[in-house]
This record gives C-alpha cells, sequence and structure tokens, in this order.
C-alpha cells in the first residue's frame, strides 16, 4: 500500500494530466491525517495537492491515514466511513461527496 505522500503525489499527477475530472470543482480539501495535513486545490488547470496547509479549507476532512490510503484505494467508501465515525467532515458536505467521484477516477488511473 502507497504512503499517504504517495498518494498525494499520485493524484496531483492524474489531475494534471486529465483536468477534465475535476470540471466544475473549484474547492480547497483539507485532510487531517495522524502523521499531518495535507490539501487538495482544485482551481480549474492549476489545481494541486500540497502539504500542510496552503490555503482556508471548504472543506476539512480527518481520518486516520489507514483509512485514508483504503479510501483512495477505494477499499473504504467515503459515506460509510463518514456514517461508522471513521470520517468526519467540516465545512462544505456537497464538497465531501463530490470529492469521491474525484478520487474514484483518480483510482481507475492509478491501477
Amino acid at each position: 500500500m502507497a504512503d499517504v505522500n504517495q498518494i498525494f503525489s499520485e493524484i496531483e499527477s492524474a489531475i494534471k494530466e486529465d483536468p477534465s475530472r475535476t470540471k466544475g470543482v473549484e474547492a480547497v480539501y483539507q485532510f487531517n491525517l495522524d502523521d499531518g495535513a495535507y490539501q487538495i486545490i482544485f482551481n480549474g488547470g492549476q489545481s494541486y495537492t500540497a502539504e500542510g496547509e496552503q490555503e482556508t479549507p471548504d472543506c476539512t476532512l480527518t481520518m486516520n491515514s489507514d483509512n485514508f490510503k483504503k479510501m483512495a484505494d477505494g477499499e473504504l467508501n467515503g459515506t460509510q466511513a463518514f456514517m461508522t465515525g471513521k470520517l468526519k467532515v467540516k465545512g462544505n458536505m456537497g464538497l465531501a461527496l463530490k470529492l469521491q467521484d474525484v478520487l474514484a477516477s483518480y483510482n481507475q488511473t492509478a491501477k
């Protein structure tokens, strides 16, 4: 299983390679994980990922690193994680739901 930095690096590569996957999503997602904070900044063709808090988040997701890895690998459904308390969401819940689709499309390219 990839480490967290590698996953964010792969997500960044996937969104730069095919920005159409994030079409219509302009938001800052922050992931508060065991080993620190990470962000995915969706801003059209200028989308990127970052370690630490670069921008003010629109949606903050708090979970442990293992569950994040499972979610990124498609082994853990975001809605199920939220309902079972493995994922806490602060901010725009609609954006959290959109993220599921973005991670799913990243997941298809990573395999």
